[in-house]
């Protein structure tokens, strides 16, 4: 009995000692992940055709302050862009995993599922047919997410919804919504035509102010709630048997969590056009990082916000002429969705 009392407590022991070894550097990897977030977004408005010192660029920001022509720069000519590239690095990334963890499956980016697709009809139907800009065509981007994301979980809605069943449904959606873009842009003048696939290429530079304030409102809303929500993902990557077990209600759990993914992407979009695989590759990246606490939603999110201002910095300083940021995340992009591919096909895991 005594022998039983010791194994019982030296596995107690350990399982606290790893679960604040876990703790310790899932703090470490986010306190890290926010302050590279922070170090790129002051980098981000330093650099220009008007150079600004750190210190210069922190206080102007923080209303530290009154120097007119910093501000000037700072706050109404760079903020801006940088503020785009963080908020919707930070939806995509936060979606990307949320998409990832419930549908389990490293494929299950908002890239390719006919989200991103639905937004780029509806915005170019905007700007080609009813000349709309601006705003309009940011609201009808949100508005043609949102209903793709709902056909598409109707579509794949059978006494549930499969995660291979929703991929397949959603790419089927994707190609037809893509093949609907193509033809609106035949249709369309020169000048439309370039402005739709201006659009449609990506950039954190577009956003207007209504548009970054719809952005951050929503952050500040869905990041908690998808925070509060990770209990119930953690259990559906168990299984829906295993959740139920565990006393999770499984669809209105993940119907939830699509939600929160589906609403994160559309705002993203809708500030920025389709800027592709920023959240294909946010969650993998970060549970690198994490190691056996994967699955971090917040830190997915530093992931994708740092991954957007690093591009947004080359696209715009390191090219020889500058480049739409979604320019840059599909080149950076495109050869580790090959790899994923392989080595998926290899594991066996590709269904």
């Amino acid at each position: 009995m005594s022998t039983l009392t010791a194994s019982t407590v030296d596995t107690s022991a350990a399982l606290k000692a790893n679960r604040r070894r876990r703790e310790a550097r899932t703090t470490a990897v986010l306190v890290g992940l926010a302050i590279l977030v922070f170090a790129l977004l002051v980098v981000t408005m330093m650099i220009g055709s008007f150079r600004i010192g750190a210190l210069d660029v922190v206080a102007s920001m923080l209303h530290l302050s009154d120097s007119p022509g910093v501000d000037f720069v700072v706050r109404d000519l760079r903020l801006p862009t940088a503020a785009s590239a963080l908020g919707v690095g930070l939806a995509l990334g936060a979606s990307g995993t949320i998409f990832q963890q419930i549908l389990r499956n490293p494929l299950a980016s908002p890239d390719f599922v006919g989200i991103t697709s639905g937004a780029g009809l509806a915005a170019v139907v905007g700007i080609v047919v009813l000349q709309a800009g601006g705003l309009v065509v940011s609201g009808l981007a949100l508005g043609g997410a949102l209903l793709a994301a709902t056909l598409m979980y109707v579509l794949a809605w059978r006494d549930g919804v499969s995660g291979y069943r929703f991929i397949l449904i959603g790419i089927g959606i994707a190609a037809f919504f893509d093949g609907l873009v193509g033809f609106v842009l035949s249709r369309a003048q020169l000048f439309e035509a370039r402005q739709a696939m201006h659009w449609l290429t990506g950039s954190v530079g577009q956003a207007s102010d209504t548009e970054l304030r719809l952005l951050f409102g929503a952050l500040v809303v869905l990041l908690p709630i998808a925070m509060l929500l990770q209990r119930p993902l953690r259990a559906l990557e168990l299984g829906d048997d295993s959740a139920r077990t565990l006393g999770t209600r499984a669809e209105l759990s993940r119907a939830a969590l699509l939600g929160v993914g589906l609403v994160l992407v559309a705002v993203a979009v809708s500030a920025s056009g389709p800027i592709v695989f920023v959240a294909l590759v946010a969650g993998p990246i970060a549970n690198r990082l994490l190691g056996p606490a994967t699955g971090g939603i917040v830190a997915s999110a530093l992931v994708g916000a740092a991954l957007l201002l690093a591009a947004d910095l080359v696209a715009v300083h390191l090219m020889p002429t500058p480049l739409p940021t979604g320019v840059v995340t599909g080149a950076v992009g495109a050869p580790y969705l090959l790899w994923l591919l392989a080595t998926t096909n290899r594991q066996g895991a590709g269904g």
